[in-house]
């Protein structure tokens, strides 16, 4: 596999002392720009203004704003539409989308996202440390600009099984590639604030710019610690209040609007009174019908704009302040020596561009993206979901307990990824724990499928409303195994069997039949196919689990997350319950 030079995360290691020389006499005037922008009213994000003045491009970068620049070689007149810089997304699992690196490129470029920070453990945890280095390979010549933040938590925890474990001395390897900038989200708070050695380690690594947290809720002498460790950025924060703290401890508060983690207006409301420093929008994990019916950050900043913020501090948290989190010094703003990534606004209500460029190149207009190739995902990234033969006795809950006795349920949250953890009696059978449809007591598996080692966890989840048949992925953050959920064992059973077959996807059965399926054959979780087709066959396959029962929003992205043992308070691996606050192994029955 390809291995890039060191980079410390910058494109090329910069400008070459050529490129700086032109670059200059361009700003001097006494050279010809590459293009001029002329017309627009340019945003300077440093200071929230709207300024009057062409801008000058060459070699890619912006050389000068204010003018006039003669003998350029293309010119681009406004007419009077807003000029800012493309939108950065501050924290994204680019395989959330379903879709292959060019595949999501192609969808979000075209909304005005130019830049994403990734952070690629879900291949991590499926194709160990060569899945890193093939997304960066894969994302080297996009229209999207593409920086990776190296793992830190490959298991997510000891409690689910991986492909592999991602150990210090990879995550070192990936940082010397060009655009890769620092450590990714630390989940492992509790090692962090404890001071293990190991986790440390990881914290500390070298060529890393800076670390990303993952902190849900830890607020007070534990949020001191976790900060004092260097951790410099939260997603998880679900409460203004929770923002505000983070914020004071000189983290950067990424506000997320996930498909089922919505924490968007907790953050419009935080800035609304506290206006927007330390403050970015991030997505996270967005399926494809999320990306097509809200967009991407611009429809974020959109709904902050609609609801009161002012449009320049929505502007500023979509692009400066995104990089500026991520130490990305020449991204985010129209000034000398920055990218020239660029749109055109014809309002500030909308912000969806009509012209979108990178480095200085049209790489969309009016919603489509300009034509480009991509290379296929190798076959190396394929045929990853192999379980062991499943049979009804693995997804056996149980015998029946003493009269009285009370089993755990998982509680779905809406709209967060935190569960509830309650305690119910048992529906029983013939001596045994069954599914309870009457009551909303589902049935949910999580089948181990990197080893073949047979390990398959049980649980009872709420929430779902399915009254009849089973849906199954291979989907299931972070390990990835596959997580099946139903109320009768055949449908269960015919879900893992076909998502086996078809080497990892998405599936709906009913009455032992699969009647619904989306292949996604790369690493089982990515297709590469184009974002409306993907959508749409999710949007057919949601309407199969409508006539089933079900209720979420988000059925599918809800599912994959009742399996990720960090995130409190109970969920279910391939190992078994997991209580995640004590960090264990619980039974399903209580007591």
């Amino acid at each position: 596999m390809e291995r890039r030079p060191a980079g410390h995360g910058r494109e090329g290691r910069g400008l070459t002392a050529d490129d700086r020389a032109r670059l200059i006499a361009v700003a001097r005037g006494d050279a010809a720009p590459d293009l001029v922008i002329t017309g627009a009213r340019v945003f300077s994000a440093f200071t929230r203004e709207w300024l009057e003045g062409d801008v000058a491009i060459a070699g890619g970068r912006i050389a000068g704003v204010g003018g006039p620049y003669a003998g350029a070689r293309e010119t681009i007149d406004a007419g009077g539409r807003h000029l800012v810089p493309g939108f950065i997304d501050a924290h994204v699992h680019i395989e959330s989308s379903k879709l292959v690196p060019a595949e999501f490129a192609r969808a979000v470029v075209p909304l005005g996202t130019t830049c994403v920070v990734t952070d690629p453990h879900e291949l991590a945890n499926v194709l160990g440390a060569d899945g890193v280095h093939w997304l960066l390979d894969a994302t080297a010549d996009l229209p999207l600009r593409v920086y990776v933040m190296a793992p830190s938590c490959v298991p997510a925890s000891p409690l689910e099984t991986a492909k592999t474990e991602l150990t210090a001395a990879d995550m070192a390897a990936v940082l010397e590639r060009d655009r890769a900038l620092g450590v990714a989200e630390m989940m492992n708070f509790p090692g962090v604030i404890a001071g293990e050695p190991d986790v440390l380690e990881r914290v500390a690594l070298p060529n890393a710019t800076h670390v990303d947290g993952h902190a849900p809720g830890v607020l007070g002498a534990q949020l001191d610690a976790y900060a004092a460790a260097g951790i410099r950025s939260d997603h998880e924060a679900m409460t203004p209040a929770e923002m505000l703290e983070k914020r004071r401890r000189g983290m950067w508060v990424l506000i997320r609007e996930a498909s089922n983690a919505r924490n968007l207006d907790a953050g419009i409301a935080m800035v609304r009174e506290h206006g927007p420093d330390y403050a970015a929008f991030c997505t996270d994990d967005r399926e494809p019908t999320t990306l097509v019916d809200e967009g991407h950050i611009g429809g974020m900043a959109a709904r902050a704009v609609a609801a009161g913020v002012a449009p320049e501090d929505a502007l500023v948290m979509a692009t400066l302040h995104a990089a500026r989190a991520h130490r990305i010094e020449d991204l985010g703003a129209i000034a000398p020596g920055y990218h020239a990534d660029l749109l055109l606004l014809d309002d500030l209500s909308t912000l969806q561009p009509s012209l979108v460029l990178r480095a200085g190149a049209v790489v969309a207009r009016d919603g489509k993206a300009e034509p480009f190739t991509h290379a296929p995902a190798p076959a190396w990234t394929t045929g990853t979901v192999k379980p062991a033969p499943v049979t009804a006795a693995d997804l056996a809950l149980g015998a029946a307990p003493a009269s009285g006795a009370r089993v755990r349920v998982m509680d779905i949250v809406p709209g967060q990824l935190i569960t509830g953890a309650a305690e119910e009696e048992p529906l029983t059978r013939d001596g045994a724990i069954v599914a309870d449809p009457a009551r909303d007591l589902a049935k949910i598996a999580v089948v181990e499928r990197h080893h073949g080692s047979g390990q398959v966890g049980v649980g009872l989840v709420r929430g779902f409303q399915l009254r009849e048949g089973a849906f199954a992925s291979t989907v299931a953050h972070d390990a990835h195994n596959v997580v099946v959920c139903g109320v009768d064992d055949g449908s269960m059973l015919a879900c893992v069997e076909r998502l086996t077959q078809l080497g990892g996807g998405v599936v709906v059965a009913r009455d032992g039949q699969v009647i619904g399926e989306q292949p996604l054959p790369v690493a089982g979780l990515l297709a590469d196919e184009p974002l409306e087709r993907v959508a749409a066959k999710l949007v057919e396959l949601e309407r199969l689990l409508e006539q089933q029962g079900v209720t979420s929003a988000t059925p599918f992205m809800t599912l994959s997350f009742l399996a990720l043992s960090v995130i409190p308070d109970l969920k279910v691996t391939d190992q078994g319950l997991v209580d995640v606050l004590a960090a264990k192994i619980v039974p399903l029955t209580v007591g």
